[in-house]
């Protein structure tokens, strides 16, 4: 069986396609099941305000779909696209775009449920507080979605920009290699993410007035957090718009590929490290504010240092990109 460029292109995008829907699909669904088990807890917990955790547990969901709904536009797109000079480069930019996507709406999606399920079961302890822990839950959930942003933002640069004529080989492993980058990297700070806000949700509802501290310190190491989906980002647009000399051999094509899989399954650890360092300080704010400042301290240094193995990755992939 033989194939035209044209029908590769088409495989590749149908297949990016899936890909997208098919893992994108896998965190939204945990993130909203753990908020409605959430919610039910605190229904039964405090039945008589059934109705605001119900209300709750709705927005709070809505927000963890944001992250399939990316990978459904981004589906969506590339099995409806039309592609005027079809080349087997932009197979593989395609291809890498739906991977990209797939990959970096699972831990957003995941991520996004913790806030929600916390705000419902604190709206059952501290019914008082209820606008309060949406509006925490809903900036804890929106910091949840930037890496998921950040997938888009690459595969619609993989399917929409004109990289002219770069060679194919090597620049075929370039483009799945800035896929792989950030949809990797994508998961572990979106799940950090998470664990951060929805120990800020905790909190709030065990001792509203230290909301000011717990909602700056949570900011403060979601920020953190997101730092290894800024790595693979950075290396994702180095793989994207760095020019190759052409090259048939197999090693300069499988050093652009490992580099971006060597900064995408570099940056998931660190992120899950830095949100359970951000959880565990927000967590302990909340029960003992008069220390927050030491806390906060603890829990940077404790980042820093689970950050340096992110730092580790992404210098091996910008050294396999210049200088192998």
């Amino acid at each position: 069986m033989t194939f035209d460029i044209e029908t590769m292109v088409k495989v590749a995008a149908y297949t990016g396609g899936g890909l997208a829907m098919g893992l994108g699909a896998i965190g939204a669904a945990i993130g909203e099941g753990y908020t409605a088990a959430q919610a039910n807890a605190a229904v039964s917990r405090n039945p008589k305000i059934s109705a605001d955790i119900f209300k709750n547990m709705l927005v709070g969901q809505a927000v963890a779909e944001s992250a399939s709904i990316f990978a459904l536009v981004i589906a969506i797109l590339l099995l409806f696209l039309d592609v005027p000079v079809p080349t087997l480069l932009k197979a593989a930019a395609l291809l890498g775009a739906g991977i990209c996507m797939g990959l970096g709406a699972i831990g957003s999606g995941v991520g996004s449920g913790y806030p929600g399920g916390q705000a419902c079961f604190g709206i059952a302890r501290q019914p008082a507080v209820t606008s309060q822990l949406t509006t925490n839950m809903l900036i804890g959930s929106a910091v949840c979605q930037t890496p998921a942003i950040f997938a888009m933002v690459v595969s619609l640069m993989l399917m929409f920009l004109n990289f002219g004529n770069a060679p194919l080989y090597p620049t075929w492993a370039a483009y799945l290699g800035a896929g792989l980058s950030m949809g990797l990297a994508a998961i572990g700070s979106g799940y950090g993410g998470g664990l951060a806000a929805g120990a800020s949700c905790e909190g709030i509802a065990r001792q509203p007035k230290t909301a000011a501290n717990v909602t700056t310190i949570m900011l403060v190491g979601q920020a953190v957090s997101q730092t290894p989906a800024i790595f693979g980002l950075l290396v994702s647009f180095i793989l994207m718009f760095k020019s190759y000399p052409e090259s048939t051999t197999l090693s300069a094509s499988m050093a652009l590929l490992g580099a971006g899989i060597c900064m995408g399954f570099g940056g998931i650890g660190p992120g899950i490290g830095n949100g359970m360092a951000a959880e565990g300080a927000v967590r302990w704010v909340a029960r003992n504010v008069e220390h927050a400042g030491e806390l906060m301290r603890t829990m940077l240094v404790g980042q820093a240092v689970s950050q340096s193995t992110a730092i580790y990755a992404m210098v091996v992939s910008l050294v396999l990109i210049f200088v192998v």
